[in-house]
């Protein structure tokens, strides 16, 4: 894609079609359960980007989440996922450095949320931030790759962490609809949706 439609996805510059980037959905959550993107996700795109602006809990320590919908279902429990995960973090103080793989968040063909996040601060000055990356959601002949990187101030000693996931829903059928919520009460910020052709 082109650096400029890159640059574009990534910053979340409104009103971008080009060729190979464009923004089809931006949903903003003001103290909401949850945000779901039911529609858009088709076969127009082999790509779609989730962006993440200043994802901020109610609750100290909760995590972003995320899960799916195949085409005609509407409950988000249905599919199962498989995945893996790290996270790098580091105080303020240098207290704690560390690069760690994260097997509490793992999924092994589970059909539970996922988590994208550590524990976010819910300090009006902390927030969370990042992408996630769905590949090929319309096929009916592969599973679903996903990966992501969040970013966020942690819920203890105003720590800093970045964490990687990667997996693959394990479904043949087209997924169609992606819900975000945190794991305990309610949040605020911004999600968009790009389609990458």
């Amino acid at each position: 894609m082109p650096l400029g439609a890159f640059k574009a996805a990534l910053m979340g510059t409104a009103g971008v079609a080009t060729e190979t980037v464009v923004l089809l959905s931006t949903q903003t959550a003001s103290n909401s359960a949850s945000i779901s993107f039911t529609s858009g996700i088709d076969s127009t795109y082999g790509e779609y980007i989730f962006s993440f602006y200043n994802i901020n809990p109610a609750t100290d320590g909760a995590q972003l989440h995320f899960q799916a919908n195949a085409t005609d279902t509407a409950d988000y429990d249905d599919i199962a996922i498989t995945s893996t995960n790290f996270t790098s973090y580091h105080t303020p103080s240098d207290s704690h450095a560390t690069l760690a793989y994260q097997g509490a968040s793992d999924q092994a063909q589970g059909t539970a949320f996922q988590p994208l996040t550590e524990g976010i601060s819910s300090d009006a000055d902390h927030s969370g931030s990042g992408t996630l990356h769905l590949f090929n959601p319309s096929s009916t002949t592969y599973v679903k790759h996903f990966i992501s990187k969040m970013q966020g101030g942690l819920q203890w000693n105003d720590a800093v962490a970045t964490q990687r996931i990667a997996g693959y829903f394990n479904t043949t059928a087209a997924i169609d609809d992606i819900q975000f919520k945190v794991h305990t009460g309610n949040f605020d910020g911004t999600i968009k949706m790009w389609g990458v052709k």
